[in-house]
């Protein structure tokens, strides 16, 4: 390999950087799309890759741009087509943050793309966005063929206990922002930065920005609604109820899947055999990282960690965003008054996951009447019955989640 070793680099998520380092070795080219929330490091893994491999490198961001047309990406290419020919190897990397922020930016560079590629111009070419759905907006029509999605997502606990040090009470309560790690003596500070820094610049740069929302204010109020029932179920009539000109149910559920491609706040489905009827289905609100949900609850950690109720919800949510991170198709179930916390939809066998971070369950009718209806489904405890809350939490999901025979 040429330019430096990658084992030599200092660098975190080690596994996502290889893959990305590897892809970007090849002969054959094919623009990189690193897509996740803010503030989980993607910039920094981009500048990684580009100090590991020895690339000549031109970064760019759309952010700092906003307002400008086009041109701008032609702008940013022609420097890196620059940065390639002067290389003696004919090797260069262009790093494009946040380019889906200009508008028509697929046709742009899908025409550069298609240049270099027919004048023999190395040029690789890393993307860089703040959420998939938002960088699929437009990756799907015209760069079809010409990309590789690499999803990048909020870090798990085992990832902020190496680089922080932290137990697992400090994950559930801080979450998973590498960025905010320093200022948790301070809670006071961190609150500001996890609401102002993270939690504003994410609506109004990249939900409200890039899509078209009537009601800004009822989408805000939204969101913090889903802080504060995270890990519950919650019909959009009783949404209707605590939300000032909240509109139709039509409106709110648009403005969910929004913020779920943001990655801040899913509505989790119910579990059933018909697609339909889960759509129709009440949603269980779920955050995808803790910190969002502590700081807009505003509860000193000390007074979470003593509260059942608070800690119990944080645990839950701590557990379904895992899950929703590492990319399973994650539901819930609930028939009467028998609830099963988590269900993942796999290619062979459901699993029915319930959540105890209190005191031992004498019985689990959740689970027990989830079985009895879908009698191949995996049962698993997560909590003091069944699986350590650490273990799970530190551990990858892939293992937990592969489908097996009886």
């Amino acid at each position: 390999m040429s330019g430096r070793s990658t084992q030599s680099l200092p660098t975190y998520r080690r596994p996502i950087f290889e893959v990305a380092a590897a892809r970007l070795l090849e002969p054959r080219r094919f623009i990189q799309v690193l897509a996740g929330p803010r503030q989980v490091g993607k910039t920094t893994l981009a500048r990684q890759l580009a100090e590991a491999l020895g690339f000549p490198t031109h970064y760019a961001s759309a952010d700092a741009a906003l307002g400008f047309d086009r041109s701008w990406i032609g702008t940013q290419w022609e420097i890196g087509r620059s940065r390639t020919e002067e290389d003696e190897q004919g090797r260069g990397l262009l790093i494009l943050d946040e380019v889906q922020k200009i508008t028509g930016w697929s046709d742009v560079v899908k025409a550069l793309w298609d240049e270099d590629t027919a004048s023999g111009i190395r040029l690789k070419v890393v993307a860089l966005g703040s959420a998939p759905l938002l960088v699929r907006h437009g990756l799907s029509e015209s760069l079809a063929g010409r990309f590789e999605l690499i999803r990048i997502t909020h870090w798990s606990f085992a990832e902020m206990r190496a680089a922080f040090g932290w137990d697992l009470k400090q994950f559930i309560y801080f979450g998973g922002y590498p960025g905010a790690a320093e200022l948790v003596e301070d809670e006071a500070r961190w609150r500001e930065y996890i609401l102002d820094s993270l939690i504003e610049t994410t609506l109004s740069r990249d939900v409200l920005l890039l899509n078209p929302v009537t009601k800004p204010a009822l989408l805000r109020q939204l969101f913090r609604l889903g802080c504060e029932y995270s890990a519950q179920v919650l019909s959009y009539n009783k949404m209707l109820g605590q939300l000032q000109d909240a509109g139709n149910t039509t409106t709110l559920a648009h403005y969910v899947d929004l913020l779920g491609a943001a990655g801040m706040l899913s509505g989790l489905q119910k579990y059933s055999g018909s697609q339909v009827r889960r759509r129709a289905s009440s949603p269980k609100l779920l955050v995808h990282n803790t910190a969002l949900m502590s700081a807009v609850l505003g509860v000193p950690r000390k007074e979470a960690y003593s509260d059942p109720s608070i800690w119990g919800r944080l645990v839950e949510t701590a557990v379904g965003a895992h899950l929703l991170n590492s990319g399973s198709e994650l539901f819930y179930w609930r028939e009467g008054n028998r609830e099963v916390d988590y269900v993942v939809a796999t290619s062979r066998r459901p699993l029915a996951l319930e959540v105890t971070s209190g005191r031992r369950k004498d019985s689990l009718p959740g689970l027990d009447a989830f079985n009895r209806k879908y009698r191949n489904a995996r049962p698993m405890l997560v909590g003091a019955q069944g699986i350590p809350l650490e273990e799970f939490l530190a551990g990858p999901t892939e293992r937990l989640l592969r489908p097996q025979t009886r």
